[in-house]
C-alpha cells in the first residue's frame, strides 16, 4: 500500500514538473502557479530564457524578494521588485489567481503584496522576452503588467507616460523606497528630484530636461520611449523627439537597462550577451551631469546625507565623505548622515578666549550652501575666521568673494571646483573623536581613521586638479597657435571649421605613404591610417583626385556641412588638408565597411541587425533634415555611404553632393545629383529640389535592407531580376511577402514589423513627392509608434496624403 502511494505521488509530482516545463516554452503561466520562497526556488522564464520571475534572496537572513531579473548573466540583475518596504519570510508563497492576479503571501497566509484590483479575470499571466510581466484574459487583453508599474529601473519598449513614476531604492541592497524620483508631471518635463521618503513630499527638481512649453503645450513633452535598439529619448506632441541617447549604443547581442540609481543618478546601461571575456554593465549616459553640484538649494540634505560632503567620481556617480571630526549616523549606509564628535558649545566660563579654544580644519573648494545664516562683505579672511571663532552658534565660514557663516545641520555639501573658495569647518582643539566603530577583533590590524586625511585628500585632489587643468589651458593655447601658423605657413584656402588641419606631410606619414587603400569613390580613394590625438587613432583619409571643378567643389562642401554636424548616426569628420593642390578629408575609421557589402555579401545577414541599421539611417536623416542647424538634403543616399561601426550601427557618410538650406528655405533647384537606382524622380522633371529626395532614396534603401538584394543590377538582365522596388510592391499587393524574403525565416518569424517596414518603404518611394511621409514621420512609423495606413501604388501620381504633414 506505502509503496502504491509513493509511486502515485511521483507519478503526480512528475506529471506537474513536465506542465511547468511545458509552461515555461513560451513564458505563460496558467492561473493556479505558485512559487515557495527558498534558496532553490523554480522560476517563471521567459520563452527565451532571458529574464526571470520569482524570489531573490535578500542580505536580511532569510527574507526575499519577488523580483524580475536577468536570468541568463551572472549577476541576475534585478529589474522590477514586488515588495521592496515588506521582505517576505522564507516559505512565503507568490500565486497566480484568477479573481486577484498575483497575490504573495506569507507562511502564515498574511497577504503582503498583490497585483491589486483587476478589472476582469485573468485566465494566464506571461513573462515577456521584453522582462515585462503581463496578466491577460482569455481575450489576450492585459489587465495588468510590470512595465506599467515600473519601480528603479526602464527597459527596451517600455514606455513612461504623463503622471510615470520611477523611484530609486534605498540602498544598493536595501530595495526599500528610496530618496530620489524621475517622473514625467504634467507640464511635460522630465524631471528628477529628492523626496521625503515617509511621505514622498517631494523636493525641488535637480534635472529637467526642457521638454515643456507653457505658451504652446504641443511643444510639450508627453512620452519617454525606451525603444527596442537601446535608444531613450522623449516624444513632444508635435510628434518632435528629444533624445537622451545622443551618443551611439551596441544594438545586436546586448541587454539594455536605464535605472534610477539609489544615489540619484538616472543611467543607461548595456550589457553584452556572449560569454567570452570579462562582462559587466558599462553606462552609455547619466542624468545628471554632476549631482553634487546640480541638487538644488531647497529643502533635504541633497545627494548625501546632513553635514556630509559629496564628491562626483569618474562614472558620475556620486560618493560622501564625513569630514574631519565627523562620523556616519548609520555606519551601515555610507550616503547617510554625518554626525559631530565633539560638541559646540555657547557656554563661556570665561577663562579662555576663543582662540584657545578652537581650530579649524581648511577644505579647498568645499561648500554647503544652503545653510548659511550670515554673510558679510567686504571682509578678508582673516577676519571671517576670527567672525566665526567668536560666534558659538557658527560651525562652518566659507569664504570666497565674502564670508557665509553656518550652523547645523549642513546640507547640500559638496566638492565643487569652480567654487574657487575655502570652507573653515570649526572643532574643539584637543578633543577625542567619539569611537563609532565596531569593537576590534583580536589579530586585526588598525586601519587608518579617513576622517583625519578627509580634508588632506580634498586639498590635494584641488590642487593637483587646478595644476591639471593650468596645464591644459596652457598646452591647448600653443597648439592652436601651432596649427594656425601653420596653416598660414603652407597657404591653406583658410576654409573657415573647427575642425583639425592637418599638413600633407602629416597625412602621408599616417597613411605610410598611401598605401592601405580601404575604398574608391567617383573623386578618389580612401586609405587607413593612424594619428596621433592624445592616444595613437585609426583613421579613415580620403583623398580627392581632382582638385578643380567637381572635385573641389566636394572637398568644400563636405568640410562645410560635416563639420557643423554632430549625430550618433553621421560618420565624424575629424579634420582636413587644403594645402596647395592636395584635398585629404580624415574621419573616423569605421571597421565594418559599407552597408553594400554587409548586405549584398556571400550570406543574408541577421534580420534583428538589418532593421536596426534601417532606424539608424533614419535617425540621421531625420537630425539633417530637421534638427541640424542648417538643413541639409544629402541628396545620394545608398548602401555604399552608409558606414558601420564596431556595433553594426549605421553612418551616413560622403556629403559631397549635398545641399545646404538657408533659413526658412525649403526647396532649392540643382542639377541632378545622385546614383542610379536610388534617385528620385523629380530630378528628372526639372522640378524644385525637397528633402523628400532623400526620402526617396530611403524608401529604395529600406526595401534593399528587407530583401538584401540591389534595386538595379546592372549585371543581370531585367528580365531574369526586375527592379525591387517593383517587384516588392506586387509581393505586398498579392499577400506573398514569404516569396519577397525567401528562406529567411527570422524575417518570416517577425513578420509584423516586415510588413511594417514594407510599407513604410513604399510610402516613401511615392512618384508624388508630396505623399512621401518625413523622415521624423518615417521614424516614428519604423518604431511602431504611430500606425503605418496601406501603401498605394507608388508609380502613378495621387492626391495628396495626410502622411506628408
Amino acid at each position: 500500500m506505502a509503496t502504491a502511494i509513493f509511486t502515485l505521488m511521483f507519478l503526480v509530482t512528475m506529471v506537474l514538473l513536465q506542465l511547468m516545463a511545458v509552461a515555461q516554452t513560451n513564458g505563460s503561466v496558467p492561473v493556479g502557479a505558485f512559487v515557495t520562497a527558498t534558496d532553490d526556488a523554480p522560476s517563471w522564464l521567459s520563452s527565451s530564457g532571458e529574464f526571470a520571475f520569482g524570489f531573490q534572496p535578500l542580505e536580511y537572513k532569510d527574507h526575499f524578494l519577488l523580483s524580475i531579473w536577468y536570468a541568463k548573466i551572472p549577476e541576475k540583475t534585478i529589474v522590477w521588485y514586488a515588495n521592496g518596504d515588506n521582505p517576505a519570510p522564507r516559505e512565503s508563497k507568490v500565486e497566480l489567481r484568477g479573481d486577484s492576479g498575483l497575490v504573495l503571501t506569507d507562511p502564515q497566509g498574511n497577504i503582503i503584496w498583490s497585483s491589486g484590483i483587476l478589472l476582469g479575470t485573468v485566465s494566464s499571466g506571461v513573462m515577456n522576452d521584453t522582462g515585462n510581466f503581463v496578466l491577460q484574459n482569455s481575450s489576450s487583453d492585459r489587465l495588468w503588467e510590470s512595465f506599467s508599474n515600473p519601480t528603479d529601473t526602464l527597459l527596451p519598449t517600455q514606455i513612461m507616460e504623463i503622471g510615470g513614476v520611477v523611484s530609486s531604492r534605498r540602498t544598493e541592497t536595501n530595495f526599500s523606497l528610496g530618496r530620489f524620483q524621475l517622473r514625467l508631471p504634467d507640464n511635460g518635463n522630465l524631471v528628477l528630484n529628492s523626496m521625503n521618503s515617509p511621505t514622498k513630499f517631494a523636493y525641488d527638481d535637480y534635472y529637467r530636461s526642457g521638454t515643456s512649453d507653457a505658451s504652446n503645450s504641443t511643444n510639450s513633452g508627453y512620452r519617454l520611449i525606451f525603444d527596442e535598439s537601446g535608444y531613450m529619448y522623449i516624444l513632444r506632441r508635435n510628434g518632435q523627439t528629444e533624445d537622451l541617447t545622443k551618443t551611439a549604443v551596441p544594438t545586436t547581442d546586448f541587454y539594455h537597462r536605464a535605472t534610477l540609481n539609489f544615489d540619484g543618478v538616472f543611467t543607461q546601461y548595456f550589457y553584452p550577451k556572449a560569454s567570452s571575456g570579462n562582462r559587466s554593465w558599462s553606462s552609455v549616459w547619466s542624468k545628471p551631469d554632476n549631482i553634487c553640484v546640480n541638487m538644488g538649494a531647497g529643502l533635504g540634505s541633497g545627494a548625501c546625507g546632513y553635514n556630509s560632503i559629496c564628491n562626483l567620481k569618474a562614472d558620475k556617480r556620486p560618493e560622501c565623505i564625513c569630514p574631519q571630526g565627523f562620523s556616519l549616523l548609520d555606519q551601515n549606509d555610507k550616503y547617510g548622515s554625518c554626525i559631530p564628535d565633539f560638541e559646540l558649545s555657547c557656554r563661556d566660563d570665561g577663562l579662555n578666549s576663543t582662540e584657545d579654544q578652537y581650530d579649524f580644519v581648511e577644505l579647498i573648494n568645499v561648500d554647503w550652501p544652503t545653510s548659511d545664516y550670515e554673510r558679510y562683505k567686504p571682509i578678508n579672511e582673516d577676519e571671517c575666521r576670527k567672525s566665526c571663532l567668536d560666534d558659538c552658534l557658527c560651525s562652518v565660514a566659507i569664504f570666497r568673494d565674502g564670508c557665509w557663516k553656518k550652523k547645523l545641520p549642513l546640507s547640500n555639501g559638496r566638492f565643487d571646483i569652480g567654487m574657487n573658495g575655502k570652507a573653515f569647518l570649526k572643532f574643539p582643539k584637543g578633543y577625542v573623536p567619539l569611537d563609532r566603530s565596531p569593537p576590534q577583533l583580536p589579530g586585526d590590524k588598525k586601519k587608518p581613521d579617513i576622517k583625519f586625511i578627509t580634508g588632506s585628500v580634498v586639498l590635494g585632489t584641488s590642487v593637483f586638479v587646478n595644476f591639471v587643468l593650468v596645464g591644459a589651458f596652457c598646452l591647448t593655447s600653443s597648439f592652436i597657435y601651432r596649427k594656425k601658423t601653420e596653416k598660414v605657413q603652407e597657404g591653406g584656402s583658410g576654409l573657415e571649421t573647427n575642425l583639425r588641419y592637418f599638413t600633407y606631410k602629416e597625412l602621408a606619414e599616417a597613411t605610410n605613404d598611401f598605401k592601405d587603400e580601404v575604398g574608391r569613390g567617383g573623386f578618389g580613394a580612401v586609405y587607413k591610417g593612424t594619428i596621433q590625438a592624445g592616444s595613437t587613432r585609426v583613421v579613415a583619409v580620403k583623398k580627392l583626385d581632382k582638385v578643380v571643378q567637381d572635385g573641389e567643389k566636394e572637398f568644400k562642401t563636405e568640410v562645410q556641412v560635416i563639420g557643423q554636424t554632430h549625430h550618433k548616426n553621421l560618420v565624424r569628420l575629424l579634420g582636413f588638408c587644403d594645402e596647395g593642390q592636395n584635398r585629404l578629408l580624415v574621419y573616423e575609421f569605421l571597421s565594418n565597411g559599407t552597408l553594400a557589402n554587409f548586405l549584398f555579401g556571400c550570406s543574408k545577414p541577421n534580420w534583428k541587425q538589418r532593421t536596426q541599421i534601417a532606424f539608424g539611417i533614419a535617425r540621421g536623416l531625420l537630425y539633417l533634415h530637421e534638427e541640424c542647424g542648417t538643413q541639409i538634403i544629402h541628396c545620394d543616399i545608398k548602401p555604399q555611404n552608409i558606414l558601420l561601426d564596431n556595433y553594426y550601427n549605421a553612418r551616413i557618410s560622403d556629403f559631397g553632393l549635398a545641399k545646404l538650406l538657408v533659413m526658412d528655405q525649403s526647396k532649392t533647384q540643382t542639377a541632378i545629383r545622385g546614383t542610379k537606382g536610388y534617385v528620385a524622380p523629380e530630378w528628372f522633371r526639372n522640378r524644385p529640389i525637397t528633402v523628400k529626395v532623400d526620402v526617396y532614396s530611403f524608401g529604395v534603401m529600406l526595401i534593399e535592407i528587407i530583401c538584401c538584394r540591389r534595386n538595379v543590377d546592372l549585371e543581370i538582365g531585367e528580365a531574369e531580376n526586375p527592379v525591387l522596388t517593383d517587384w516588392a510592391y506586387d509581393c505586398y499587393m498579392n499577400g506573398s511577402l514569404d516569396v519577397l524574403i525567401g528562406d529567411d525565416m527570422e524575417a518570416k518569424n517577425d513578420i509584423s514589423t516586415l510588413e511594417r517596414l514594407l510599407k513604410v518603404g513604399i510610402w516613401c518611394i511615392q512618384e508624388d513627392p508630396s505623399l512621401r511621409p518625413t523622415m521624423r514621420k518615417v521614424t516614428q512609423m519604423l518604431e511602431g509608434v504611430v500606425e503605418v495606413p496601406a501603401a498605394p501604388n507608388p508609380f502613378p501620381c495621387s492626391t495628396i496624403s495626410e502622411y506628408s504633414q
